[in-house]
């Protein structure tokens, strides 16, 4: 049976909602999934963009894990460049003791230039994919016990993570992944896989779990890890005809930020950058809100309840709302609400 995960940054246009609401809006948000039995939430890692503000998932999801009691704790996904080992496998087993063996940790080789030249020293947003390959094996290693490490990236005596995850033997890993090699790696290294078809349609989903299967395949000595698909989610009411069109504008709009900090051409201004022009979308028609219709998850609790029926088919063990759309809180907290009460049910 397909399980449900809430995907959730604070996230600002403007400096109209103060970064303490944001905060609380989060945590509503969070706590709203557990109740609604959702079984993760996840929270990413972003430097200096106000649009997805997430200096660490760490502080934010320690302060979870004392407000509830059941829901799992994502760090989604920690950008492999910026941690040393020792670092990431200690703050995540802590995290994992905070949370009595709730963690869960998602590592990916970042995307941002923008990240990268204020991060890692200008460090190619290409080349993050050694530090990822180097990175987990290495954490996986110190929770287990003594380890020296001595890599092309980083070198270190012997250490050990203290303190050591509750979970045994070691929490859940997961890896981004989008080319097939990336899928490879993952599988090999028994860690589960996350995937986003962004704007494409669910020809995309089937391609993506194409390309696990493919991994899975090639290695049979490994137990087969789990696969998530992480889209854009926005549920409205049935008699609400046009409810889709907020929705699909706001992601037009979320997506022209993307490209905008992607393209890291323009400097921000504390923190904000202003979205691509729509001008410059006009021969990418993927883009538009008609098509946003289509291939984000937005619809009418049945329209979305029949699509997640076709992605628990293809074999998806856990599909994740991603509810960060530029939506205004209330928004989404009625999109969320409507989920729970009428999508969740059909999957129990």
């Amino acid at each position: 049976m397909m399980r449900f995960s809430l995907f959730v940054h604070m996230e600002r246009q403007d400096e109209e909602v103060s970064h303490r609401q944001q905060f609380e809006s989060l945590a509503e948000l969070a706590l709203m999934a557990e109740a609604g039995g959702f079984g993760t939430v996840w929270i990413g890692e972003h430097h200096a963009m106000e649009y997805t503000i997430s200096p660490s998932p760490m502080p934010l999801l320690a302060y979870l894990a004392a407000r509830t009691s059941t829901i799992r704790l994502g760090a989604g996904t920690l950008i492999a460049p910026f941690w040393n080992p020792i670092r990431a496998a200690g703050e995540c087993a802590l995290l994992d003791v905070i949370s009595d063996g709730r963690m869960e940790v998602g590592l990916a080789r970042g995307a941002y230039q923008f990240e990268f030249d204020r991060m890692a020293g200008g460090l190619s947003a290409r080349d993050g994919g050694k530090h990822l390959r180097e990175l987990v094996p290495a954490v996986r290693a110190l929770w287990r016990g003594d380890y020296a490490h001595d890599g092309e990236i980083w070198q270190f005596p012997t250490a050990t993570s203290v303190p050591k995850p509750v979970q045994r033997p070691n929490p859940p890993m997961w890896i981004a992944a989008r080319d097939p090699d990336s899928h490879d790696f993952a599988v090999a290294q028994g860690c589960n896989v996350m995937v986003t078809p962004l704007m494409k349609g669910d020809e995309e989903v089937a391609a993506l779990k194409g390309k696990f299967d493919t991994a899975v395949a090639n290695h049979p000595e490994v137990p087969r890890p789990e696969l998530m698909v992480l889209r854009h989610t926005h549920v409205h009411a049935a008699e609400d005809t046009d409810g889709w069109r907020p929705a699909a504008e706001a992601i037009n709009r979320f997506y022209r930020t993307f490209d905008a900090w992607f393209g890291n051409s323009a400097t921000p201004e504390n923190g904000f950058l202003a979205p691509s022009p729509e001008a410059k979308f006009a021969e990418r028609p993927e883009f538009a809100p008609e098509a946003l219709h289509r291939t984000a998850m937005i619809g009418t609790p049945a329209e979305v309840i029949e699509r997640l029926r076709s992605y628990e088919e293809l074999g998806v063990d856990e599909y994740s709302f991603w509810i960060d759309t530029g939506l205004s809180h209330e928004e989404k907290r009625a999109s969320l609400e409507l989920f729970i009460k009428e999508v969740v049910p059909a999957f129990r």
